[in-house]
């Protein structure tokens, strides 16, 4: 019995293995595609993901008091946060104050201690003015200058502002507090405002959603039945809206709603309200409603119209000849091959939804207000950037669940742009 050969490899014509010519092949021409692509990645990670990140940080990270209050950050580190203060806290902290007060940074360490603890900001710029003339004791000297000094809650919020990295931004977004013994309880209740925002965001934009499905999909289906010079014409009417400014459009629906308006001075002339009776339909939710519907509605069309227009008619037209009537045609054969098409319409328009602050600033009033609105509150005015980072976070949290959730229930892979 002869013992059997393994086949000699295919060479190529100068002596190489076929098969490893062709995986360098293969190596050379990703390397080309990425070589070619490195700019638009590099591009993306400088404007884009690097700044979110650096964003997304500052949630978790505030070194302000750590930076400039060198001395009774240590203690303050060492401490239990639930035995009473020490005559050495008490010491660290006044040499701090002076310090602070003739560096003038007090301001800023007084704005971080004020985010834990309301009334902070003028507990430490008063007692910093005074700080140079205490004496030892030091205890008895800063709780006969200000009483807060004597109170254990005064010093956990001072350790809590002391640590470098801290959750107290995350649970103060959630509407929980961080305390200085390491315990997360519940806000005071007139406190308790992001859950509720956070809430009639995601309300607001699965009701964006619904009527921008609703609305859009018999639309999707007119241009995609319709001949190719009608439709590319209302494709057009669709596209029309891309053309114009954000700011101009929600503008548009305030005189278009408002009281004195377009839409109720048609209702008054047809004898549908008398002058006393007009409705109000701008700054409040129902403004919020509109007007997002409106500037999110191609985002639901296109996705649909790209796989609707794939369809072979001739499915339908099968169904018919077997005896099905229009509706059981549309529902159990037309229907089900255009949810690629409703997947990625949903998914777009709820995740721009949820992002959106322009358009229920100006016409939401404060039942249309949403989570959105409060970061850019933060960001622009109270200027608490770690508050906005923390919300900002859980918002991305909360998309990016929604986002696996589909994909467990619905497969991502088969949501289709086209």
């Amino acid at each position: 019995m002869t013992p059997s050969t393994s086949p000699e490899p295919v060479l190529a014509v100068d002596g190489t293995p076929l098969k490893t010519k062709l995986a360098r092949a293969l190596m050379v021409r990703r390397i080309r595609a990425l070589g070619l692509t490195l700019p638009l990645l590099a591009f993306l990670f400088a404007a884009f993901i690097i700044p979110v990140l650096l964003f997304l940080w500052q949630g978790v990270h505030d070194d302000t008091y750590a930076r400039y209050m060198l001395h009774s950050t240590p203690v303050l580190e060492a401490w239990d946060g639930v035995s009473e203060p020490t005559e050495a806290m008490y010491a660290a902290l006044q040499k701090d104050l002076v310090q602070a007060r003739k560096d003038k940074t007090i301001g800023k360490v007084a704005t971080r201690v004020n985010r834990e603890l309301p009334g902070g900001r003028s507990l430490f710029t008063s007692s910093a003015r005074k700080a140079a003339r205490l004496e030892a004791p030091y205890r008895e000297a800063m709780i006969d200058l200000k009483p807060a000094w004597g109170r254990l809650e005064t010093w956990q919020a001072l350790r809590v502002a002391a640590a470098r990295y801290t959750p107290a931004y995350l649970a103060t977004s959630v509407d929980l507090k961080y305390r200085g013994d390491g315990s997360i309880r519940r806000q005071d209740e007139k406190r308790r405002i992001h859950l509720t925002l956070f809430w009639r965001t995601a309300e607001i934009s699965a009701l964006v959603t619904i009527f921008c499905l609703l609305l859009g999909y018999p639309v999707a289906y007119l241009l995609s039945n319709l001949p190719a010079r009608r439709s590319n014409l209302l494709l057009i009417l669709v596209l029309l809206p891309f053309w114009t400014s954000i700011l101009v459009r929600t503008t548009a629906w305030v005189a278009i709603l408002q009281g004195n308006g377009v839409l109720n001075d048609l209702f008054v002339a047809f004898g549908m309200v008398n002058e006393d009776g007009r409705f109000s339909m701008i700054y409040n939710r129902t403004g919020t409603l509109v007007a997002m519907t409106h500037i999110l509605l191609p985002f639901m069309i296109l996705p649909l119209y790209a796989v609707m227009r794939t369809i072979p008619k001739a499915y339908v037209q099968a169904a018919h000849s077997l005896g099905a009537n229009g509706w059981v045609a549309f529902w159990r054969v037309y229907f089900p091959q255009t949810l690629a098409g409703v997947g990625a319409g949903v998914v777009l328009v709820f995740i721009l939804a949820t992002g959106y602050y322009i358009t229920p600033a100006l016409v939401g009033g404060q039942d249309g207000q949403m989570i959105s609105n409060l970061i850019d509150f933060h960001m622009r005015r109270s200027l608490n950037w770690p508050l906005a980072a923390a919300m900002g976070f859980v918002l991305l949290v909360l998309v990016m669940f929604l986002y696996w959730l589909y994909d467990r229930v619905s497969g991502i892979d088969r949501m289709r742009l086209g």
